[in-house]
């Protein structure tokens, strides 16, 4: 497996070894003792599984008290996954880094717990899994506008389809206001 650095330190790019042959491929999509050795040592609890239509953008999400960290990969089309640090006093709060994922190039992006998260389809349809290290709790879910200027994502769709609780999400300095 190979290790990719992004801008930001603890969000990591990983490309695992792809055994690929006439019959087609095998991949380990997780294993815990090669993960652990990469430095990604969270146990995790709960797996997700979203399909989405091109266009569509989901995020940027996250959690208060029980912050996920979250293992990401598209199994089917094409996604550009994005990671904004919103840990307060972080060298890189309010910063993002971002990875295409992909069912042909296998990446994964792990998005430490105190990131918020989103992804954007690319292809016509994307499907995508991630493994979380806590459990969602809608209660503790909170969340920053996907086009907040202050953040300055450029996304790659200029019309997104977004979900009216996604649209209703506060920018990051409203955010921070919210949580004082």
């Amino acid at each position: 497996m190979k290790l990719h650095r992004t801008e930001i330190d603890d969000v990591v790019v990983l490309e695992p070894d792809v055994f690929r042959d006439a019959r087609g491929f095998f991949l380990e999509t997780y294993h815990q003792a090669k993960y652990v050795a990469q430095g990604l040592t969270a146990p995790f609890v709960q797996d997700n599984h979203s399909r989405s239509s091109k266009g569509t953008l989901r995020g940027l999400h996250a959690q208060r008290k029980n912050p996920q960290g979250k293992l990401v990969r598209a199994v089917r089309g094409e996604i550009w996954d994005v990671a904004v640090d919103l840990r307060p006093g972080s060298k890189t709060f309010g910063k993002w880094a971002a990875a295409t994922l992909s069912e042909d190039n296998f990446r994964q992006i792990w998005v430490p717990p105190g990131f918020a998260h989103g992804f954007c389809v690319l292809s016509d349809v994307a499907e995508v899994e991630y493994k979380c290290t806590t459990l969602y709790d809608r209660a503790d879910e909170i969340g920053v506008l996907w086009n907040d200027p202050a953040i300055g994502i450029p996304w790659p769709v200029q019309e997104p389809l977004l979900s009216s609780k996604d649209l209703a999400l506060p920018t990051l300095a409203g955010l921070m206001e919210q949580l004082r």
